[in-house]
C-alpha cells in the first residue's frame, strides 16, 4: 500500500474554510473517481471518492491527514463565440457540447468541427486560453450527462 494522503471526502465551494493548498485540473482532469494528483508545489495525494464525480472551482478535497487541497480550474485551449446567442447556444446543445454561457458569449473548449458550425451560423469566433467552467445541466452537478436514467418514462 502507499503512504500518500488519500481523499475521500469532498466539500463544495462554500462549504469549507481555512488554509488549502490548490491542485489545478481542466474540465476532463475535474471529473473523477481514484487517480493520482499532485498539488501546485508538487505534494502528491490519492483520489479515492466513492463514486465518479464532476469537482468544480473552489471545491475541496479533504485528505486523510486532516489538510485540503483546494480545486482550481486549469487554463486550456478554448474558443469564445459571440452573434446570435440564443441561436448559438441551441446548436451547441443540441450537439450536447459542454459550454460556458457568458453574458456576451458562450464558451466552448476548442474543436475546429463546432467552430467551424458556429462561422457557419454567423458567429464571431476568438481562440483563448483560461480556465473552463460550463454549465452543470438540469439533472445533476456538473456534468451534462450525469443524470440517472431509470425504468420510467424519459424524454431528453
Amino acid at each position: 500500500m502507499t503512504d500518500l494522503p488519500t481523499a475521500r471526502h469532498l466539500h463544495r465551494k462554500g462549504d469549507w474554510s481555512g488554509p488549502a493548498e490548490t491542485c489545478a485540473l481542466d474540465y476532463e482532469g475535474r471529473f473523477l473517481r481514484r487517480k493520482r494528483l499532485e498539488t501546485a508545489s508538487g505534494r502528491p495525494f490519492l483520489v479515492d471518492l466513492a463514486q465518479t464525480t464532476s469537482l468544480d472551482a473552489g471545491d475541496a478535497l479533504e485528505l486523510s491527514d486532516g489538510s485540503h487541497v483546494a480545486i482550481e480550474a486549469a487554463p486550456e485551449p478554448l474558443t469564445e463565440a459571440r452573434g446570435d446567442l440564443v441561436r448559438l447556444a441551441w446548436h451547441v446543445g443540441n450537439r450536447h457540447t459542454p459550454c460556458e454561457i457568458r453574458p456576451d458569449c458562450l464558451v466552448i473548449r476548442r474543436d475546429h468541427v463546432i467552430a467551424h458550425m458556429l462561422a457557419h451560423l454567423g458567429a464571431e469566433l476568438r481562440d483563448v486560453t483560461g480556465p473552463f467552467t460550463p454549465e452543470g445541466g438540469a439533472y445533476g452537478h456538473g456534468r451534462t450527462h450525469a443524470h440517472d436514467h431509470v425504468a420510467t418514462a424519459h424524454a431528453h
